[in-house]
């Protein structure tokens, strides 16, 4: 019994560890995409503000260097529109699902919690019942309606 107690702390043990180190490198997973993210989307935006500054100055320029600054403009505006993509691609494939994946262990840390709780009743259960059976031997009665209680403690537990 004191066998199978201590393997379920070690069970326990090992199951918070495994939700505490998930949740500290999705934390900082997270945290440096989203930053990845959002200094790409920084980029695009000012890209966008050079486009717009190069049309002005080709509206003041003669007609050659027009062109030239109109086709500069054109093509860094074809750059942007593929970093778009890549802002609105890193939202929706990759932030998106470690967010998910953070609610997964949320969830599993709640789990982790309830199982902790149901452990714990569980041996005070036990060891209420050894004080029965070292207390009086004899008394059947007890020890039967102890284990009954428990017993039905741990279906409606499970159930």
């Amino acid at each position: 019994q004191r066998r199978q107690t201590t393997d379920r702390d070690a069970q326990a043990k090992s199951m918070e560890q495994t939700v505490k180190h998930a949740e500290k490198y999705m934390g900082e997973i997270c945290y440096l995409l989203g930053s990845y993210t959002r200094k790409t989307a920084k980029l695009r935006d000012k890209a966008d503000l050079l486009v717009a500054q190069l049309f002005d100055f080709a509206s003041t320029e003669d007609p050659e260097l027009q062109i030239s600054l109109k086709n500069l403009a054109e093509d860094l505006a074809m750059v942007q529109d593929y970093r778009q993509a890549q802002v609105e691609r890193l939202e929706t494939r990759v932030v998106a699902p470690l967010k998910a994946y953070g609610d997964i262990v949320k969830n599993k840390r709640a789990d982790l919690k309830k199982f902790n709780i149901d452990l714990n009743r569980e041996l005070k259960d036990l060891q209420k019942l050894e004080k029965i059976r070292l207390r009086n031997p004899a008394d059947r009665q007890s020890i039967v309606s102890s284990t009954y209680v428990h017993l039905t403690c741990l279906i409606t537990t499970y159930s």
